[in-house]
């Protein structure tokens, strides 16, 4: 009988661990300047989450979480070769800051909203200094 439970004992142990880290794996973990987009089965969820901490349900399978950052970002903007109204060459560089205020929106709407932000703003750089 010692045998049995000993035996028993040393195989639910390790099932206890593996199904203990399992579930674990489901937590996440959002900070106070982050949240997370959920799509469920594909399907968007209404509402983005966080901060805090909340379950994701096995995670490859079921849902999918794409964290985005709401602080403000600060982006260097490459030197661009502009011409003005009046033809003076001229070379220019920026500095862009943005921060994100819809995250459903910087997910669903934009593949890269990070990379389309600095397309924008390299784009209007040259317009605007354009336009002097």
């Amino acid at each position: 009988m010692d045998i049995l439970i000993t035996g028993l004992f040393s195989l639910l142990l390790p099932a206890g661990f593996i199904l203990f880290f399992f579930i674990l794996s489901w937590v996440r973990v959002l900070n106070e300047y982050e949240r997370g987009v959920v799509f469920r089965f594909g399907r968007l969820l209404d509402k983005p989450v966080g901060p805090g901490m909340f379950l994701l349900f096995a995670p490859p399978l079921v849902d999918k979480m794409v964290k985005v950052d709401l602080r403000t970002m600060t982006m260097d903007v490459k030197p661009q070769d502009v011409i003005t109204k009046d033809n003076v060459s001229l070379k220019v560089s920026a500095v862009v800051y943005y921060r994100v205020v819809d995250p459903l929106k910087a997910i669903t709407e934009v593949e890269f909203y990070d990379y389309a932000t600095s397309q924008l703003a390299q784009t209007t750089l040259r317009s605007v200094t354009g336009q002097v």
